[in-house]
C-alpha cells in the first residue's frame, strides 16, 4: 500500500482550489490474474480516523455506470475546500472508481462492467459473510454494553478480512473494499440504472437517515428491504449486524451500527458537470446534516416515497422488438394503463406494454430493442408482490 499526496491543481479544468493538505491517497495493488498484469483501487481519507463519525463513498462497482464516478470527482474538490477550511469534524473515505476489473471489460467497442467475464459474476454480489467470518470468535467476549460490543465487533470485522487470501482478482477486490468500509457509521454505494428517476435502496432499521439522505439527495423513491438476497455491496455492511444481534442479543446487545444504502443517480446517460456538481453538494449537505462536516446546509427537497423492494413489479415483453414509451419514469400509473409499446417490425404487430398495479414507474430498460420475455421496466407499488431474490442479475 502506497501512501503520498496527491497533485496539486484541481482535478478538471476550471476546477476550485488546491487540495487540502490533511488529504492522503492510498493506493492497493491488485495482484493480477495473469503475470504482467496489475491494476490499482485507490482510496482518498479526509479527517481524522476514530475522531467522530465515518463515512465511505465509492462508485463505479458496477464499471459501466458512471453517473457515480463523475458526482465523486465533484465531491472530492467540495471535500478538499471543506478539509482547508478546518471544517471536516469526522472521517470520509471516498473510493472514486472502486472497480478497475470491470472498467476494463469492453466487448465489440462497448463498455461492459457489470459482470466478471470469466465467471459472469455481479461484481455487486456475493461479498464476504462477516457475520459468519466472526460470530464464533465473539462468543465469551461480548458485554452488556451495546457501544463496547460495537467496538468489538468492528475490531473482529477488520481482523478477519486481514486473515483472508483471496483467489482471484475479483475477491482480492471486494477483501479490499470491504476492508476500508466494515467499520464505518454510513456508507454510501453509488451507481445508476438504465433510465431512472434518482432512488435509493435501504434497510428498515434506520428510516431516520434514510429521509434525511432523500431530502438531501433529491431522491424520489427510497426501496426497502431489510434482506434482497446476493449480499450486494450495501447489504454486506448492514446485514451482518442484524444477524449478529439475533445471535447475541438480549443478553448482549448488538446495535444496527451502518446505515448502508445503494444510491441510483438516474440513468446510464446522466453524465453530465452541471448535474454532478448539485449532486455533489448534496451529498457535502447530507454530511452535514450527520455532523461529519461543520458550516453545511443541509439541502431540503421534498420527501421522497418509502416503498417495499418486494413491491417493486417488474414489466415483461409479450414479444420482441422495437420499444416505445407511453410513460417515462417518475410517472405515476395505474393497474393497466398503456405505458409502452412493443412493435415486431416484420409481422407488423404492436402489443402494448401495461402497469401491472397502481404505483410509480421509475426505471426502463435503456435499449429500444428487445427479445421476448425480457424485462422492460418497474413500478413500486405498496403491496408486496415478490419475494426471494429481490436483485436484479
Amino acid at each position: 500500500m502506497l501512501d503520498g499526496p496527491i497533485p496539486q491543481g484541481p482535478w478538471f479544468a476550471g476546477g476550485t482550489g488546491p487540495p487540502g493538505a490533511g488529504m492522503r491517497v492510498e493506493t492497493t495493488a491488485l495482484t493480477g490474474a495473469t503475470p504482467g498484469t496489475r491494476r490499482e483501487v485507490t482510496l482518498y481519507r479526509f479527517g481524522t480516523p476514530g475522531a467522530g463519525t465515518k463515512v465511505y463513498l465509492q462508485a463505479g462497482l458496477h464499471a459501466d455506470e458512471l453517473p457515480g464516478v463523475l458526482i465523486l470527482q465533484h465531491f472530492l474538490d467540495l471535500m478538499q475546500q471543506a478539509e482547508a477550511r478546518d471544517a471536516i469534524l469526522g472521517e470520509v473515505l471516498v473510493v472514486p472508481m472502486a472497480n478497475p476489473i470491470g472498467l476494463s471489460n469492453w466487448q465489440f467497442q462497448r463498455p461492459q462492467g457489470r459482470h466478471d467475464p470469466d465467471t459472469l459474476q455481479n461484481y455487486n454480489r456475493n461479498y464476504p459473510d462477516l457475520a459468519d467470518l466472526v460470530g464464533d470468535t465473539l462468543v465469551g467476549k461480548l458485554t452488556a454494553s451495546a457501544a463496547t460490543n460495537q467496538t468489538l465487533i468492528r475490531a473482529a470485522f477488520r481482523n478477519a478480512l486481514s486473515g483472508m487470501t483471496p483467489k482471484t482478482d475479483l475477491e482480492e477486490l471486494q477483501i479490499t473494499l470491504l476492508h476500508w468500509s466494515c467499520d464505518a457509521d454510513y456508507v454510501l454505494d453509488l451507481h445508476c440504472d438504465h433510465h431512472a428517476i434518482l432512488h435509493l435502496y435501504a434497510a428498515s432499521h434506520r428510516p431516520a437517515d434514510t429521509t434525511a439522505l432523500c431530502r438531501a439527495t433529491g431522491a424520489e423513491l427510497a426501496l426497502i428491504q431489510d434482506v434482497s438476497g446476493g449480499l450486494a455491496f450495501d447489504e454486506a455492511h448492514s446485514v451482518p449486524w442484524m444477524h449478529l444481534r439475533d445471535r447475541f442479543a438480549p443478553d448482549h446487545p448488538v446495535p444496527i451500527a451502518c446505515f448502508s444504502t445503494t444510491l441510483e443517480y438516474r440513468g446510464q446517460f446522466d453524465v453530465d458537470d452541471t448535474m454532478a456538481q448539485q449532486d455533489a453538494a448534496n451529498l457535502m449537505g447530507f454530511l452535514g446534516q450527520i455532523g461529519v462536516l461543520k458550516d453545511i446546509a443541509a439541502p431540503r427537497h421534498a420527501d421522497a416515497v418509502h416503498l417495499p423492494l418486494g413491491g417493486a413489479a417488474e414489466v415483461f415483453a409479450p414479444q420482441g422488438g422495437v420499444v416505445t414509451w407511453a410513460a417515462r419514469p417518475g410517472d405515476w400509473v395505474a393497474a393497466g394503463q398503456v405505458i409502452g409499446h412493443v412493435t415486431d417490425p416484420v409481422s407488423r404487430r404492436r402489443l402494448a406494454l401495461t402497469a401491472p398495479q397502481d404505483g410509480l414507474l421509475f426505471r426502463i430498460e435503456l435499449w429500444p430493442s428487445c427479445t421476448r420475455g425480457q424485462g422492460l421496466a418497474h413500478v413500486a407499488g405498496e403491496s408486496v408482490v415478490r419475494s426471494g431474490n429481490l436483485l436484479s442479475y
